[in-house]
């Protein structure tokens, strides 16, 4: 997320950060000119849907597939209105994608369309362009 604050925060933008309180990783993102911190991993995620108006999800660990897994979840069943989802770098996200249709889709624990609530990109440009087209600011 420091890229993302990094870029908000020198283009005068505002840049929010919010810090989850670890013992020994986390520090509250530098290039952030509001900071928020959260005790809770499900108190921040919260935040996250609540004033998300799109997703854009770089590779990552646990943390990114579980705030992930969340907003697809809650998009998937209607808990939330939609708002699109982005998964940067099809190399990175090409096992993932194929075990859900491969083990989730081919199981039927999701439906096929459910695969259309993200988009995978790599070119920057790319993204901006449909950011554009998709999101109102």
């Amino acid at each position: 997320m420091e890229a993302a604050n990094k870029g908000a925060s020198e283009a005068g933008g505002v840049s929010v950060g919010m810090n989850i309180e670890l013992p020994f990783e986390q520090k509250p993102n530098p290039y952030a000119n509001k900071r928020l911190s959260f005790r809770y991993f499900f108190v921040r995620k919260v935040m996250f849907i609540k004033y998300a108006q799109a997703y854009i999800i770089l590779p990552g660990g646990f943390g990114t597939l579980d705030e992930l897994s969340e907003a697809l979840t809650l998009i998937q069943t209607k808990k939330i209105k939609p708002f699109p989802v982005f998964l940067v770098d099809s190399n990175y996200w090409k096992p993932f994608i194929d075990w859900m249709k491969n083990t989730l889709v081919a199981t039927a624990k999701i439906l096929p369309e459910d695969m259309e609530i993200f988009t995978v990109v790599d070119d920057p440009d790319e993204l901006i362009k449909e950011l554009t087209r998709r999101v109102i600011i």
